[in-house]
């Protein structure tokens, strides 16, 4: 097959800095958690467009596995998709210099009720590059114990949220046959997979 697409040997395989150029931005829409902003960007091939930008605090996830194999998740709505979906616990770094393993921990608590005595970092996710700078961090949770958290009120959609557990295979079977969709679940629940073969 002939293509017109250069191949190139990169050497170790992993995201680096473009070398494009910002040369104006400006604030399209100020939102309540996240701006976006409209760039003119000059391309290292020279030409130059204008990009719409969502501007993202970035966020956590927390694939929690407990002792008997099962995934900890939650569900709630989520209106963009008009659907009650099924997630990991996950949430905003919102909270000024909170480091990104402190905001796993509080979300889980806040989120299904758990503290955990193991940590691992997992997975970091750019989950739309093409439209936000949004990354994820996702943290495995083991050695789960309940908690209570007395200083946190849910509101809006996590007023309502459940919480189940799910052995890790049916939480794999359910991503790979489309019936949860949740990005950030179906990545996190793969890797673990990968890490915990059946």
């Amino acid at each position: 097959m002939t293509t017109n697409v250069p191949v190139r040997d990169v050497g170790l395989l992993h995201d680096r800095p473009g070398g494009s150029t910002v040369t104006g931005s400006q604030v399209s829409f100020s939102g309540h958690v996240w701006n976006v902003v409209t760039d003119d960007v000059v391309l290292s091939s020279g030409g130059l467009v204008q990009r719409d930008v969502v501007r993202h605090p970035g966020a956590v996830a927390v694939i929690a596995l407990d002792d008997d194999g099962h995934v900890v998740l939650v569900e709630q709505y989520r209106h963009p998709m008009m659907a009650r979906m099924w997630e990991v616990p996950a949430g905003l770094r919102d909270v000024e210099g909170e480091p990104t393993l402190v905001t796993a921990q509080r979300e889980l608590a806040e989120e299904a009720g758990l503290q955990a005595a193991q940590w691992t970092p997992l997975l970091e996710l750019a989950l739309t590059p093409g439209g936000s700078d949004e990354v994820i961090s996702v943290f495995l949770a083991e050695h789960l114990s309940a908690c209570e958290v007395t200083d946190f009120v849910p509101e809006g959609e996590e007023a309502n949220i459940v919480v189940g557990r799910f052995p890790l295979h049916a939480v794999i079977d359910a991503v790979l046959a489309g019936q949860v969709r949740n990005a950030t679940l179906a990545c996190a629940v793969l890797a673990l997979g990968l890490r915990n073969p059946r």
